[in-house]
């Protein structure tokens, strides 16, 4: 028999998986992807979910981190040689407020200082303090990014960051180090960061987007994250694919298999194999086994990786301890709606915007999101909401449209409903429970857009039960692959005792959401692993 062999073998083929074979590949490496579903690309789905011809993005759907990452930057051409085409608005974001009052977020910093002033005198020179006290950090923050955190790089730039210079200009160290105004970042609040603000429409519009990097308003840790977010959607906007999120994965994958490498879908990976201390081989569900010459690559969890596919294997008991304790967030529920016309904003800028919140104010939308803390269905659900069609109309028949509302932060079994009018049974995400809780965010958009529900002629509902089920880095249905707050987060993501992406056996890695940089599609850890296996001498 003959033996199956590659230079690196991945288990998964998320963006991230995808990302790292396109780079090991196009250096010459045999590379084998084992994707557990029907085709490659995680979270990175198309599907007519509603009706014929309606294209919703499943999952993830606009890619602002990816577009100004490195890996888009080295594919680009490739990419869109194979069918990749990014749509993009110069107004990313915005907020409408259930009061009836709106803000857009534009690319232009000018541009957003006027809209900041127009809501509240004084509030545009107030954002430019904000932004004027992050920029001397921002470089070095950005380029985190893209660095193991464990790297001396990386550890150079943490200490530069964390410490003021000495009058020599070199960073400072030691026990007698002053920390850095940065440092405080880290420890502060997004309502903290948006405090000097006074447009309650302002606060509201850009101390909610930390709900999509896996932190809350409130909590702690969550501060920096209000700049960064700012930043990064002036810089990568809120670009969708043409014809839907599913086209960066398949013309990736595309790339991939041009390059030379092999996708083996509908196959789950069971063990990898371990002997002298290397990862030799992973075995699958099937009974085949395939030999890894230099590394082996998990899409995974911690948990997954250590307690189930090296089950088999000795494991230190410090990781394994930290692996059973690996903690997953709360979960999301996605409504996608196709509509028999677009939807009707009473302010006609939201045409453009790309995925805009609905809200009463940031005290409500912490409200709803500290109800989901104690399990409880939110009363009044604060939420995003991206109408596709209106930047790519290709994704609906003509004259038609679709909707997504994403409510973040829900139970993934709830124990209640806050409004005490939804029976949850065990928590699971029943046809009726779901019903009854699409019904109420439907509801509270009726307060934002007049032609909805009377424009909804198709619904499709995506539960935590969904998400968990498609993707098993999702636990009981956390989209983000695990909690981002403070204590799981940077150095000790994935775990404190393994906080890089090379795992306890020296030539078996580790990328994905569970790994720095986080979730998300910004290809951030495909291209830190890619990196590593391809500098000095593993290949040799």
């Amino acid at each position: 028999m003959m033996l199956k062999q590659y230079d690196v073998i991945m288990i998964g083929s998320g963006h991230n998986a995808l990302v790292a074979a396109a780079y090991l590949t196009r250096a010459g490496r045999s590379v084998l992807l084992l994707e557990r579903n029907d085709r490659p690309g995680g979270f990175l789905r198309t599907e007519e979910l509603t009706l014929p011809g309606f294209k919703h993005d499943v999952y993830a759907a606009a890619h602002p981190l990816f577009l100004t990452g490195p890996a888009y930057a080295d594919f680009k051409e490739a990419l869109e040689a194979r069918g990749l085409r990014y749509i993009n608005t110069d107004l990313p974001t915005g907020v409408s407020m259930e009061s009836g009052e709106t803000a857009v977020f534009p690319r232009s910093g000018e541009a957003l200082a006027a809209e900041t002033e127009r809501l509240a005198p004084g509030d545009g020179a107030a954002l430019g303090r904000i932004f004027e006290a992050f920029a001397p950090y921002a470089g070095d923050v950005f380029e985190l990014f893209n660095l193991d955190l464990t790297s001396k790089r990386a550890s150079l730039i943490i200490d530069k960051l964390l410490h003021k210079n000495n009058p020599n200009g070199h960073g400072a160290s030691g026990h007698q180090a002053s920390l850095s105004a940065f440092s405080a970042y880290l420890f502060s609040t997004a309502r903290q960061a948006v405090n000097e603000l006074k447009s309650p429409v302002t606060r509201a519009m850009l101390a909610s987007w930390v709900t999509h990097l896996g932190r809350t308003p409130d909590e702690v840790g969550s501060g920096v994250w209000v700049p960064l977010t700012a930043m990064a959607l002036m810089g990568g906007g809120m670009p969708i694919p043409e014809g839907g999120a599913e086209k960066l994965a398949s013309s990736l994958a595309q790339l991939v298999i041009d390059q030379g490498g092999t996708i083996i879908t509908g196959t789950q990976a069971e063990r990898i194999v371990v002997k002298n201390g290397k990862a030799v081989a992973v075995r699958t569900a099937e009974g085949e086994e395939y030999h890894a010459r230099h590394a082996v690559v998990a899409s995974t969890g911690p948990d997954q990786l250590y307690l189930k596919l090296l089950a088999d294997e000795p494991t230190p008991a410090e990781i394994a301890t930290q692996a059973k304790q690996f903690r997953y967030g709360r979960g999301c529920v996605q409504i996608h709606l196709a509509l028999s016309e677009p939807p009707q904003w009473p302010d006609a800028r939201f045409n453009q915007v790309g995925q805009p919140h609905l809200t009463d104010s940031l005290d409500g939308f912490t409200q709803a999101i500290a109800q989901g803390m104690a399990d409880l269905l939110p009363a009044k659900p604060t939420f995003t909401v991206d109408c596709s069609t209106n930047l790519d109309p290709t994704r609906a028949p003509a004259g038609k449209a679709i909707m997504r509302l994403q409510v973040l932060e829900v139970p993934c079994r709830p124990r209640g409903d806050a409004a005490g009018l939804i029976e949850v049974g065990d928590g699971s995400w029943t046809p009726e429970l779901t019903e009854r809780f699409a019904e109420r965010v439907i509801n509270v958009v009726a307060k934002h857009i007049p032609n909805i529900p009377s424009a909804i002629i198709g619904k499709y509902v995506v539960t935590p039960d969904t998400i968990a089920r498609y993707n098993l880095n999702a636990g009981p249905g956390d989209p983000y692959g695990g909690a981002h707050d403070l204590a799981q987060s940077y150095l000790f993501r994935p775990l404190p005792a393994q906080p890089s992406h090379q795992t306890s056996i020296p030539n078996l890695y580790l990328l994905g959401a569970a790994t720095w940089p986080g979730h998300g599609i910004n290809g951030g850890s495909g291209y830190i692993v890619a990196q590593k296996l391809l500098a000095g001498d593993k290949f040799v």
